[in-house]
Protein backbone atom coordinates (compact mmCIF):
# COMPACT_ATOMS: atom_id res chain seq x y z
CA UNK A 1 0.00 0.00 0.00
CA UNK A 2 1.54 2.88 -1.23
CA UNK A 3 0.64 5.47 2.03
CA UNK A 4 2.46 2.95 4.41
CA UNK A 5 6.16 4.44 3.75
CA UNK A 6 4.43 8.04 4.08
CA UNK A 7 2.23 7.25 7.01
CA UNK A 8 5.65 5.46 9.10
CA UNK A 9 7.19 8.32 8.30
CA UNK A 10 4.03 11.04 9.92
CA UNK A 11 3.76 8.70 12.60
CA UNK A 12 6.88 8.27 13.24
CA UNK A 13 7.52 12.31 14.04
CA UNK A 14 3.60 12.64 15.44
CA UNK A 15 2.38 14.53 12.89
CA UNK A 16 -1.20 14.94 12.91
CA UNK A 17 -3.04 14.20 9.18
CA UNK A 18 -5.98 13.78 7.55
CA UNK A 19 -5.93 10.34 5.00
CA UNK A 20 -8.66 11.54 2.12
CA UNK A 21 -10.02 8.77 -0.20
CA UNK A 22 -11.45 9.62 -3.55
CA UNK A 23 -12.65 7.84 -6.75
CA UNK A 24 -9.38 7.24 -8.87
CA UNK A 25 -8.44 10.56 -10.41
CA UNK A 26 -4.94 10.88 -12.29
CA UNK A 27 -4.83 14.82 -13.01
CA UNK A 28 -4.49 17.15 -10.24
CA UNK A 29 -7.36 19.11 -11.25
CA UNK A 30 -9.51 16.36 -11.66
CA UNK A 31 -8.61 15.51 -7.67
CA UNK A 32 -9.51 19.15 -7.03
CA UNK A 33 -12.58 18.20 -8.40
CA UNK A 34 -13.21 15.37 -6.97
CA UNK A 35 -13.13 16.22 -3.40
CA UNK A 36 -14.34 19.71 -3.72
CA UNK A 37 -11.24 21.45 -3.02
CA UNK A 38 -10.11 24.87 -4.98
CA UNK A 39 -6.76 24.05 -7.66
CA UNK A 40 -4.81 26.65 -5.03
CA UNK A 41 -5.67 24.34 -2.05
CA UNK A 42 -3.93 21.08 -3.47
CA UNK A 43 -0.43 20.92 -4.44
CA UNK A 44 0.89 18.85 -6.94
CA UNK A 45 4.39 17.75 -6.81
CA UNK A 46 6.13 17.41 -10.15
CA UNK A 47 9.46 15.84 -10.85
CA UNK A 48 11.90 17.91 -13.04
CA UNK A 49 15.65 17.31 -13.64
CA UNK A 50 18.10 20.18 -12.83
CA UNK A 51 21.27 19.58 -14.38
CA UNK A 52 20.46 15.72 -14.87
CA UNK A 53 19.38 15.11 -11.35
CA UNK A 54 16.06 14.52 -9.86
CA UNK A 55 14.02 17.23 -7.51
CA UNK A 56 10.41 17.71 -6.99
CA UNK A 57 8.65 20.83 -7.55
CA UNK A 58 5.82 21.42 -5.51
CA UNK A 59 3.35 23.63 -6.93
CA UNK A 60 -0.27 24.51 -6.83
CA UNK A 61 -2.58 22.26 -9.12
CA UNK A 62 -4.29 25.06 -10.44
CA UNK A 63 -0.27 26.12 -11.99
CA UNK A 64 2.42 24.87 -14.08
CA UNK A 65 6.28 24.67 -12.83
CA UNK A 66 7.76 27.87 -14.80
CA UNK A 67 11.26 26.25 -15.04
CA UNK A 68 12.67 29.74 -15.92
CA UNK A 69 12.75 30.49 -12.40
CA UNK A 70 13.69 27.50 -11.50
CA UNK A 71 16.74 27.34 -13.30
CA UNK A 72 17.23 30.96 -12.09
CA UNK A 73 16.68 29.72 -8.41
CA UNK A 74 19.22 27.07 -8.52
CA UNK A 75 21.78 28.18 -10.49
CA UNK A 76 20.94 25.26 -12.91
CA UNK A 77 22.66 24.90 -16.69
CA UNK A 78 18.90 23.19 -17.25
CA UNK A 79 15.95 22.29 -15.94
CA UNK A 80 13.64 19.55 -17.48
CA UNK A 81 10.14 18.09 -16.99
CA UNK A 82 11.28 14.29 -15.87
CA UNK A 83 9.80 11.62 -18.12
CA UNK A 84 8.03 8.93 -16.41
CA UNK A 85 10.09 6.34 -17.62
CA UNK A 86 13.17 8.72 -16.05
CA UNK A 87 11.90 9.13 -12.41
CA UNK A 88 9.53 5.82 -12.12
CA UNK A 89 11.96 3.52 -10.58
CA UNK A 90 12.81 6.60 -7.69
CA UNK A 91 9.18 6.00 -6.28
CA UNK A 92 8.63 1.90 -5.99
CA UNK A 93 6.33 2.44 -3.22
CA UNK A 94 3.88 4.80 -5.08
CA UNK A 95 1.95 5.03 -8.43
CA UNK A 96 3.51 7.07 -11.54
CA UNK A 97 2.22 10.82 -11.22
CA UNK A 98 0.98 10.20 -7.37
CA UNK A 99 4.41 11.20 -5.32
CA UNK A 100 3.89 12.86 -1.91
CA UNK A 101 5.98 16.13 -1.79
CA UNK A 102 8.77 14.35 0.92
CA UNK A 103 11.80 14.74 -1.01
CA UNK A 104 13.45 13.61 1.93
CA UNK A 105 12.28 10.30 1.97
CA UNK A 106 13.49 9.83 -1.58
CA UNK A 107 16.97 11.57 -1.90
CA UNK A 108 15.80 14.20 -3.60
CA UNK A 109 15.67 17.91 -3.33
CA UNK A 110 11.96 19.92 -2.93
CA UNK A 111 11.29 23.04 -4.22
CA UNK A 112 8.13 24.39 -3.54
CA UNK A 113 6.20 27.39 -4.50
CA UNK A 114 5.78 30.60 -2.20
CA UNK A 115 2.12 30.71 -2.63
CA UNK A 116 1.64 27.10 -0.85
CA UNK A 117 3.45 28.94 1.91
CA UNK A 118 0.23 31.27 2.61
CA UNK A 119 -1.89 28.48 4.02
CA UNK A 120 -2.30 26.83 7.04
CA UNK A 121 -2.25 23.56 5.94
CA UNK A 122 -1.31 21.14 2.82
CA UNK A 123 -2.82 18.70 0.79
CA UNK A 124 -1.30 16.05 -1.50
CA UNK A 125 -1.35 12.90 -3.06
CA UNK A 126 -0.31 10.62 -0.61
CA UNK A 127 1.46 7.67 -2.95
CA UNK A 128 -1.74 6.49 -4.87
CA UNK A 129 -4.50 7.67 -7.26
CA UNK A 130 -6.83 7.68 -4.48
CA UNK A 131 -5.67 8.95 -1.34
CA UNK A 132 -4.62 12.58 -0.38
CA UNK A 133 -2.98 13.38 2.97
CA UNK A 134 -3.56 17.12 4.87
CA UNK A 135 -1.81 18.46 7.34
CA UNK A 136 0.16 21.42 8.79
CA UNK A 137 1.88 23.85 6.11
CA UNK A 138 4.72 24.08 8.79
CA UNK A 139 4.93 20.70 10.05
CA UNK A 140 5.87 19.88 6.11
CA UNK A 141 8.60 22.62 6.01
CA UNK A 142 9.59 21.47 9.21
CA UNK A 143 10.29 17.78 8.13
CA UNK A 144 10.96 18.15 4.57
CA UNK A 145 13.22 21.50 4.51
CA UNK A 146 11.78 22.41 0.90
CA UNK A 147 13.53 25.54 -0.89
CA UNK A 148 10.29 28.20 -0.77
CA UNK A 149 10.37 30.71 -3.79
CA UNK A 150 8.17 31.68 -6.68
CA UNK A 151 7.62 28.84 -9.01
CA UNK A 152 4.65 28.98 -10.91
CA UNK A 153 3.21 30.18 -13.61
CA UNK A 154 0.20 31.92 -12.41
CA UNK A 155 -2.84 32.62 -13.75
CA UNK A 156 -4.17 35.76 -14.67
CA UNK A 157 -8.08 35.84 -14.19
CA UNK A 158 -10.13 38.31 -15.55
CA UNK A 159 -13.56 39.19 -14.67
CA UNK A 160 -16.20 39.10 -17.22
Amino acid sequence: MPLSKLRDFLDSHSIKYLVISHSVAYTAQGIAALVHLSGKKLAKTVIVKIDGILAMAVVPASEHVNLDLLQKLTGARMVVIASEREFRDAFSDCETGAMPPFGNLYDMAVYADESLATAEEITFSAGSHRELVRLAWEDLVRLVNPTIAPLAYHAVHVAA
